[in-house]
């Protein structure tokens, strides 16, 4: 399964995990303006892509010199810069794609590249957002989280697009048993993970399952 690391324009804390997950990646996209962020990772990628206003014609060219892949769009575009990356690593055939640089720059933004992950057009792409020690998976009916060998970490599980149901946990500090979460209610935060493994299962709606692996 191909893996592939989108790095966007947002505000970016670096992260033991973010650091082995570049290493292991296949492909590296920076989506326009996270290409900077790259810079602060040390990272060449392979793909830029975007309308590229966060670049100047001098560094394009010296990125094209260099081998990078750069794929120029309009600037009046339905898509935003993320969701064009997303694109071309399901065209590229990754099926495994983690978000560094995602979240905080903009609300906006913030909340949009969240929810792009419940788009349908990727819902056979395995898609994580990793910020730091926090990451945020988007779980559909029938799948489920495997927690290993983090106990004491924070979990969430925040119901997306109306209610989510069938819930069931292992290993958690405040256990789900077959039960519901409401849209908008705050139930699901700040649960803590008890044992080396924890599991997440559900059957109806969508799940946004948010991981920190600081702890307590």
């Amino acid at each position: 399964m191909k893996r592939a690391v989108i790095i966007a324009n947002g505000k970016m804390e670096n992260s033991p995990q973010v650091a082995s997950t570049i290493r292991e990646a296949e492909l590296i996209i920076a989506a326009d303006g996270g290409v900077h962020n790259c810079d602060a990772l040390g990272v060449q990628p392979d793909v830029i892509i975007g309308d590229l206003d966060s670049m100047g014609q001098d560094e394009v060219r010296r990125r094209q010199a260099a081998g990078v892949v750069v794929a120029r769009y309009p600037t009046h575009k339905d898509e935003t810069d993320l969701e064009l990356a997303l694109q071309f690593a399901l065209k590229d055939e990754a099926r495994e794609v983690v978000i560094i640089g995602a979240l905080g720059a903009r609300w906006d933004m913030t909340i949009a590249n969240v929810l792009l992950t419940a788009h349908a057009r990727f819902r056979e792409v395995k898609i994580r957002i990793l910020d730091g020690t926090q990451e945020l998976a988007l779980l559909r009916p029938g799948e489920h989280l495997r927690l290993r060998n983090r106990a004491g970490d924070q979990i969430s599980l925040i119901p997306l697009a109306g209610d989510a149901y069938g819930i069931t946990t292992h290993g958690l500090e405040y256990p789900l048993n077959n039960e519901t979460l409401r849209f908008g209610s705050p139930r699901g935060v700040s649960n803590v993970i008890i044992q080396a493994q924890a599991e997440v299962f559900f059957t109806e709606g969508l799940l946004l399952c948010i991981s920190d692996k600081r702890g307590k």
